[in-house]
């Protein structure tokens, strides 16, 4: 089934927060006529600054866990949510390249969050290989294939 179709025929809303797919995410949604009828908020959050205005992130995370971390990914869900009042959230946080990485954390390695409103928040791991418009590609897609997931099991409230 189509994402959109999933989240129209549910009556959900949507919410996103990226990072290193620097509105990617949002330019795919929109580029589908009706997307406005689930499309609520769409943040770019690239700097550090940015994921703490616009996340229930603070600095204290940011610095123990980094812009790259569950934690952080979990952090971007939960404050789009509360920011844009939408039934569901994807949060993209990466490191996309060429650039950045670390043996920590390499060039590649991407965290998405996905939640709802009820709390259901959680975040995966991923490590993209390719160059940074795969890296983002992948990011994107993967994030798109995680909240259709949640929509369809969503109990709506």
């Amino acid at each position: 089934m189509p994402f959109g179709r999933t989240l129209r025929d549910r009556g959900l809303t949507l919410a996103l927060a990226e990072s290193c797919t620097g509105g990617m995410l949002g330019s795919m949604l929109t580029s589908v006529p009706g997307s406005s009828e689930y499309l609520l908020f769409d943040a770019v959050v690239y700097s550090n600054a940015s994921k703490t205005t616009c996340s229930a992130s603070n600095d204290d995370t940011l610095r123990a866990f980094g812009a790259v971390s569950d934690e952080t990914a979990v952090a971007m869900v939960r404050g789009v949510l509360r920011v844009s009042g939408a039934d569901l959230a994807v949060a993209v946080t990466g490191i996309a390249g060429p650039g950045g990485g670390t043996d920590d954390k390499p060039v590649g390695t991407v965290w998405i969050g996905v939640g709802n409103r009820a709390g259901n928040v959680y975040a995966r791991r991923f490590l993209f290989r390719g160059d940074r418009e795969r890296v983002r590609v992948m990011s994107a897609y993967t994030a798109l294939r995680m909240v259709q997931e949640l929509a369809a099991t969503h109990e709506r409230g």
